[in-house]
Formats: structure tokens, sequence, C-alpha cells
């Protein structure tokens, strides 16, 4: 059953699909309203599932007239570089970097749904009991080398 989180997003991933230029204008307490939550779980969601990493832009501006826009980054037609996968890896990477990465990876078609499934699963079986902070450096290592199959593998 999807939390109030992931219905907000759900919605709110919905509007930007919907939107001509990628972009929607909210008012916070109308869309608390309509979920029937505090305006901060709404905060909660922007900060969490509509980041940067995430390929989205939020400002916000408060006061009467105020407005929250969020704004869906597009990737350049440049294609995504096994060079510039490994630098958003890094040395380390937490459990929610690594789905942000995964996440993207899949929304720009770099890699399926399916192969998104296996590397979310052997992250997660080869980390389980790793101690921190040896978790994001083997999680780090591991991503790294199952996408270079993947990125291989499709030339």
């Amino acid at each position: 059953m999807p939390t109030l989180s992931d219905s907000i997003e759900r919605y709110l991933k919905g509007r930007l699909s919907r939107a001509v230029e990628g972009v929607i204008e909210i008012r916070r307490s109308e869309v608390a309203e309509q979920f029937d939550c505090v305006p901060s779980q709404i905060n909660y969601v922007l900060e969490t599932r509509f980041t940067p990493q995430r390929g989205y832009y939020v400002e916000s501006r408060r006061g009467g007239g105020g407005y929250i826009r969020i704004m869906r980054l597009y990737v350049r037609r440049s294609p995504v570089t096994w060079d510039s996968v490994c630098e958003e890896i890094g040395d380390r990477a937490c459990a929610e970097r690594a789905e942000a990465i995964i996440n993207r990876l899949v929304e720009i078609g770099r890699i399926n749904a399916r192969q998104a499934t296996l590397i979310r699963g052997a992250l997660r079986d080869e980390t389980a009991g790793v101690e921190s902070p040896w978790d994001e450096v083997v999680r780090a290592k591991l991503l790294r080398s199952l996408l270079l199959l993947v990125f291989h593998q499709e030339g």
C-alpha cells in the first residue's frame, strides 16, 4: 500500500508529465488540503523526492502570493558517459544516493527496469551486514562494477 508521501509524489509527477514546459506551480496549502495532511508533509516530499539528483529543481516564494515551482530537469542530448556516472557515484555511496542514480538512469533510458531491479538486489544483498562506513565503499564499488557491465554490454 502506498504511503502518503508516495501518493503526493505520484500526484506531482503526474502533473509534471502533463505540463507543457515541464514546469508546474503549486500552493503548498492547497496540495496539503487535497491530501488532508499538514503542509510540512509537502515540504518533506519536495525535499526528499524532487532533488537535482533525481532530475528536479524546486523553487519557492513565500508570502501571500507565494508559490512552489517544480521543474523537471532534462538531460542534454549527449549520452550519459561512463566517466560521468563514475564521477557521480564517487568513492562512497549511501543507499539513497545509489537509488537516486539508478532511478535517474532508468528515467533517461540508460538502463531498463529489469537491470535496475537486479542492481538494487545485488547492492542490498552484498551490503547487508557490512558495517558503516565500509558499506558505502562496498556499495560504490559494486554499483560501478554492475553499471560497467551494463554499459559495456550495450556498446
